[in-house]
């Protein structure tokens, strides 16, 4: 019996991955339980039970007294085996908690199990993962059956066990997916910068080497675009733009912002925010799709960035000195004959040379430099709001964007139009 029972906790210890030390006090708890039965007392408290780790041998001590085991009943032993599989199955819980707990932020693989209402049931070999609807992208679709691998979001304790839920939204999933596909990476000679994603559609990558011998780019792309692929293949289609890290703020932003081309940029350390000016046939394609191009890359770096188009840029450095506040004809006249025309020629002037224009003194000077800046920065600048200025489109990228679906939702019922005739 004692030689049966080392086998049977040698075999749960391998294929359970319990210590023994832990079923060797689930035993000794279950048999405590069914000798209080034997004899008859309420509580175990002088109730002991010594089990040889290495012979078998069982021991059950009611005081002085050693408890027989031939006095274990029918009901007793149903009781230890009940204790035995509980503690054996608490603990079992705790294996797969701790081994789950250690790999929170990194891909697990598995099978679709079953669908719940939009969730899916992933199996994972020794134990079942949840992964949500709101963690899936839109363009996943899965069946049973299917494989699929995810990131491990989180892992929590409940009554029934671990509960270990999964994504495949976070961002994180495409930096480990990197790290998969792209040795450089894993060996610390690339690292990955910053990461902005929108599920489904578009995800922008920031690298950097710290080898000047290997390109970044090159290596994330892969030969023939090897590696990317199996990652976009992986995100179901989900559009990567690679970009190349750099310190130099107007390289950075000019990359993030690919594939549009960025004719000349203006920084605002102070505030953050960066001025970008392109080509008019770039705008749109800079901006992207509803905003997305703008936003991602605004995401990656850090930084506000707000786009013009150079003919966008000239008409607002064109305005009249007229618009500024307090200027009425004969001011606007004096003004023009001094050769300040424009807002920006005032907001580029300093105090001394607007005071030389007639009926021009030193407060009115002031006053009308002040203006001409402010309505400088207006025109130049997204206003700060109270939202991250990352999340935030211009007007004028907003206006974009309802143009071009506008230009499509005509295409789509001309197309419709013309199949019905």
């Amino acid at each position: 019996m004692n030689g049966e029972l080392l086998s049977v906790l040698d075999h749960i210890e391998r294929e359970k991955g319990i210590k023994r030390e832990v079923l060797i006090q689930a035993v000794e708890a279950a048999l405590i339980s069914a000798a209080r039965k034997v004899v008859g007392k309420k509580t175990t408290d002088d109730i002991t039970v010594k089990i040889n780790p290495k012979t078998g041998e069982i021991k059950i001590l009611s005081g002085e007294t050693e408890v027989a085991s031939q006095e274990f009943s029918r009901i007793a032993a149903q009781t230890a085996k009940q204790v035995i599989i509980q503690k054996i199955r608490e603990a079992e819980r705790d294996v797969v908690f701790n081994d789950f707990q250690n790999r929170v932020g990194s891909i697990v693989s598995g099978s679709v199990h079953r669908l719940e209402n939009g969730n899916v049931i992933v199996d994972l070999g020794k134990t079942e993962a949840l992964l949500p609807r709101r963690e899936l992208p839109p363009n996943d679709e899965y069946r049973q059956g299917d494989r699929i691998r995810a990131y491990v979001l989180e892992v929590k304790k409940t009554a029934r066990g671990p509960q270990i839920i999964l994504s495949r939204t976070h961002a994180d999933l495409v930096r480990r997916l990197f790290e998969l596909e792209v040795p450089e990476i894993d060996e610390g000679i690339l690292e990955i910068k910053s990461i902005s994603r929108e599920p489904g559609e578009r995800t922008k990558i920031a690298v950097y080497s710290k080898d000047e011998r290997v390109d970044c780019v090159g290596a994330c792309v892969g030969m023939r675009g090897s590696r990317v692929k199996e990652i976009i293949k992986e995100l179901h289609g989900e559009k990567i733009d690679i970009v190349r890290y750099s310190d130099d703020v107007r390289e950075y932003i000019g990359a993030s912002l690919s594939p549009a081309k960025v004719h000349d940029m203006e920084i605002d350390k102070e505030h953050g925010k960066a001025l970008v000016i392109v080509e008019d046939d770039q705008l749109s394609l800079s901006i992207g799709k509803k905003g997305q191009n703008v936003r991602l890359a605004a995401k990656l770096t850090g930084w506000d960035i707000d786009i013009k188009s150079k003919s966008e840029l000239a008409k607002e450095k064109d305005v009249g000195v007229e618009e500024l506040s307090g200027v009425g004809p004969k001011m606007k006249a004096a003004l023009t004959e001094a050769g300040f025309a424009t807002v920006s020629s005032i907001a580029s002037a300093t105090p001394e040379t607007l005071m030389k224009v007639k009926g021009v003194g030193e407060k009115t000077a002031q006053k009308l430099l002040n203006n001409a800046k402010k309505m400088v920065e207006k025109l130049r600048w997204v206003p700060k709001a109270a939202t991250p200025p990352r999340d935030i489109l211009s007007e004028r990228m907003k206006e974009v964007a309802a143009e071009e679906e506008a230009q499509s939702k005509a295409g789509k019922e001309k197309t419709e139009g013309t199949e019905t005739s």
